[in-house]
């Protein structure tokens, strides 16, 4: 397949075909991130699009699930998404699974009614990155919208029909914001109520607008033990249905897995014995890029 540029996917999309639709990613502004920076945003053409669909489908004898990148596939407008949707199912008849990254605005731009047709039309899942629930911590990462949006875009998408997997990630907003980040980021989760739910923790990278509040000292990382202590108290508050909560990428301290609210008390166990023995149990900090 031609790519263009550095791809990035959801760990859970490991084996997913990765269809680039769109190049880079139009917000590109967040203070944390450093993925697609080497990429002017823009459209792939029909053409480009439809090349690539064809080479794959000569190159794979079976496509189980297909992801959509780059950064926010859903800023295509509803009448071409949904014609590509339409030459990926007639492509690749055998698909159990379309999806792709969502940005909050995409999905608010979107009426309800072109969300469920793009959802009956083939895209099954959405992630959205909701980083932080609260509204300092998103206005100082420069995520460019609300936590009130960010609700009404999670709801939104589940109300057309599509599986949502949220993210967070622990220690966005440093030693200042800890707490809040924590209280709010569970009431917007807990009003959303995902149906997955990802913590990462964050690692900070070279170049970003972050790494050099860090350097000025504007910004004040986590240790473990409090990453893991904002972790708990994020645990503890989150009022959740059913769903599945997976805290166990390789930049968390800690492994983490469970159903929730059926596997709190056994996530918080986890957490205390932890932080009790955390010279065994916490992982260690010396890989970070710092």
């Amino acid at each position: 397949m031609r790519y263009e540029g550095s791809i990035y996917r959801p760990p859970s999309e490991a084996y997913s075909y990765i269809l680039q639709v769109t190049i880079g990613c139009s917000h590109n502004a967040c203070t944390f991130c450093g993925m697609y920076k080497e990429k002017n945003f823009r459209l792939r053409s029909k053409k480009e699009i439809l090349e690539d669909l064809d080479l794959a489908r000569k190159e794979c004898a079976q496509v189980k699930r297909i992801f959509l990148a780059d950064g926010n596939a859903l800023v295509m407008k509803t009448e071409e998404m949904l014609s590509l949707l339409e030459e990926i199912q007639g492509r690749f008849p055998e698909v159990e699974r379309i999806s792709l990254y969502a940005a909050p605005k995409d999905l608010l731009r979107k009426s309800s009614e072109d969300l469920k047709a793009i959802r009956e039309a083939g895209i099954d899942m959405v992630y959205l990155g909701v980083e932080s629930g609260s509204d300092n911590v998103l206005r100082k990462i420069n995520k460019g919208c609300s936590s009130e949006e960010m609700i009404e875009a999670g709801r939104k998408a589940m109300e057309a029909g599509m599986t949502l997997s949220v993210t967070l990630i622990s220690g966005i907003g440093g030693k200042k914001l800890s707490l809040e980040h924590a209280v709010e980021s569970a009431r917007v989760v807990s009003k959303i109520k995902p149906h997955y739910l990802g913590l990462l923790t964050l690692l900070v990278q070279e170049g970003t607008p972050l790494f050099n509040e860090i350097q000025n000292g504007e910004f004040a990382l986590l240790s473990p033990v409090e990453a893991l202590k904002e972790t708990k108290i994020l645990i503890r508050k989150l009022e959740l249905d059913e769903t599945i909560f997976r805290g166990n990428h390789p930049s968390n301290y800690v492994a983490l897995s469970g159903t929730l609210p059926f596997d709190k008390d056994k996530l918080l166990k986890e957490i205390d014995h932890a932080l009790e023995n955390e010279e065994t149990h916490l992982r260690g900090d010396q890989w970070r890029r710092l």
